[in-house]
């Protein structure tokens, strides 16, 4: 989403016409201790960008790590490989330790590591650590999926955490929850150049290189309130477009860099990426591409679909003088309503209908970095548009869904996204200016970590349509979703500031959709 504090010429009336670690957590409290990450902080330290987990399976997680000594400044390491022990414990005390092996961490991959542990129990929790050259990492926490029938499923939502604009102390007490997992759906970076008006500040110009995007990640990831949302769960992460550059749409830039160019940029970024995210090495990038959508089960509870809306997306429609998204008058772009564009491109969409029609939990989520539902907004003219590089931008596309959804008899869909700054609570339907359309999923969208929240004539707007439950942009924060075959609930959790690293934690809202009815309620 493009950010409207990061060009301070951009009023509200132009956005609207453009648009442990020493982690002291015990098996059953979560008490992050108050300088979490103070260990990785040592000049030198190699493991001085934490620890991860990811991809949870019943049988098993990824473990991830970074040989850093010089995080900003390209690693600090030589062209060597170097041997990296790890181990797996049953006690945060790592006296039960259940499998341990060692990985080679390669200068071509920002000596990473990206370790699969098998052989692990369903639905439990494990700790485990990393040790090399003589040096040990914090010990980490990480929980398997769970299999067979399943009582109940808690996990997190977030994205968007623009690191100039404030701190993350909503991870610092998302670290302290009782969570399966956390969802991140998009903008775990942002490419832009330092701003000395800002809160905290970037280093260096704005990402194009490798080097430029291993150093923006370095950054980030060495911030201690991230590491130890990291070090306390498994991550299941997909990314959206700051990863690479505001707005991009396949190999499309929003600065009309030349196609080729531009996917020199892209693959860069998609490196970086893999070498930071505890994914699976089947999942390493090729060139410009990055096999992200994919499909992960919790049992008999939950089906989850993680989708990638941008590496094979079409270009936006109608663009116009600063290209990327815009908000245009639907009655006045016809390629908007072309059936052959697209959002997750050709394969991706066979996959995920397929896949819809074929679900086995008694809930089916898409996890996704947008707005899904219909968001009709005022514009400078005075005329009624939409923003086109969201759903609304592919209505043929999100019909196609919703579709799917009614003629499959989807059990329980429900749409998480993020993208937008702000909460969102909505019902999906088929035909969005139809007030009597049911509702055929529910939607549940998280504010930001710290990026600037949306000008309030956008949430405005959006209250006036009536299936909207909820819209609120003053407040960064997360979701945290509560999941049982009779009910899930999701609640609004918010920061009262990100001006500061002390932040106190609220609940803003919850709503509740009770399984066989979609629409979220008020709970």
């Amino acid at each position: 989403m493009h950010d409207p504090s990061h060009d301070p010429r951009l009023d509200r009336r132009a956005f609207l016409a453009g648009g442990a670690l020493a982690l002291a957590i015990g098996s059953t409290a979560a008490a992050a201790p108050a300088d979490p990450g103070a260990s990785a902080a040592k000049a030198g330290y190699l493991f001085s960008l934490g620890v991860a987990s990811g991809e949870p399976l019943p049988d098993g997680v990824v473990l991830w790590t970074r040989l850093a000594p010089d995080p900003l400044n390209g690693g600090g390491m030589g062209p060597e490989p170097v041997p990296v022990r790890w181990e797996i414990a049953e006690d945060e005390a790592m006296r039960r330790i259940v499998r341990r092996g060692t990985a080679m961490a390669h200068a071509a991959w920002a000596h990473s590591v990206h370790v699969e542990a098998n052989g692990l129990a369903p639905g439990r929790v494990y700790w485990y650590r990393f040790s090399a050259r003589g040096e040990a990492s914090p010990v980490g926490r990480t929980r398997t999926a769970p299999a067979g029938k399943v009582a109940r499923l808690r996990f997190a939502a977030a994205s968007c955490q623009d690191f100039q604009n404030g701190y993350y102390s909503a991870y610092r007490h998302m670290a302290r929850e009782d969570l399966d997992f956390v969802l991140f759906l998009g903008d775990y970076i942002y490419e832009y150049a330092a701003n000395p008006q800002r809160t905290r500040q970037h280093r260096g110009g704005e990402t194009v290189t490798l080097a430029d995007y291993r150093n923006r990640y370095a950054q980030y990831r060495a911030d201690p309130d991230l590491q130890a949302a990291h070090a306390a769960f498994p991550w299941l992460a997909v990314a959206d477009d700051h990863e690479v550059e505001n707005d991009y749409a396949n190999d499309r830039s929003e600065k009309q860099t030349p196609p080729a160019a531009f996917l020199a940029r892209r693959a860069a970024a998609y490196r970086a990426y893999y070498e930071h995210m505890p994914l699976r090495p089947a999942m390493a990038p090729r060139a410009a591409s990055l096999p992200l959508y994919r499909r992960r089960r919790f049992g008999d509870l939950v089906d989850l679909f993680l989708l990638d809306e941008r590496q094979f997306r079409s270009d936006q429609a109608c663009p116009g003088p600063r290209w990327g998204g815009q908000v245009v008058n639907p009655d006045k772009c016809a390629e908007l309503a072309d059936p052959r564009r697209t959002m997750l491109g050709a394969e991706q969409e066979r996959w995920l209908l397929q896949g819809l029609a074929r679900t086995t939990g008694r809930w089916t989520v898409l996890g996704q970095q947008l707005l899904m539902a219909s968001l009709i907004q005022p514009m400078q003219s005075g005329e009624l548009g939409v923003w086109t590089d969201g759903w609304d931008g592919y209505p043929a596309a999100r019909r196609r869904i919703a579709d799917r959804l009614v003629a499959a008899r989807v059990p329980n869909p429900v749409v998480l996204g993020g993208d937008i700054h702000s909460f969102w609570v909505t019902d999906i339907k088929r035909d969005w200016r139809d007030p009597r359309a049911p509702a055929i999923a529910s939607e549940f969208v998280a504010s930001s970590i710290s990026s600037s929240g949306v000008p309030q004539v956008i949430t405005d707007a959006g209250l006036k349509l009536p299936y909207v439950k909820l819209a609120e942009a003053r407040w960064r924060g997360y979701l945290r979703c509560t999941v049982t075959p009779e009910a899930w609930r999701t609640d609004l959790m918010t920061v009262d500031t990100i001006a500061r690293p002390d932040a106190t934690l609220a609940t803003l809202k919850s709503f509740a959709v009770e399984a066989g009815r979609p629409g979220p309620q008020p709970a």
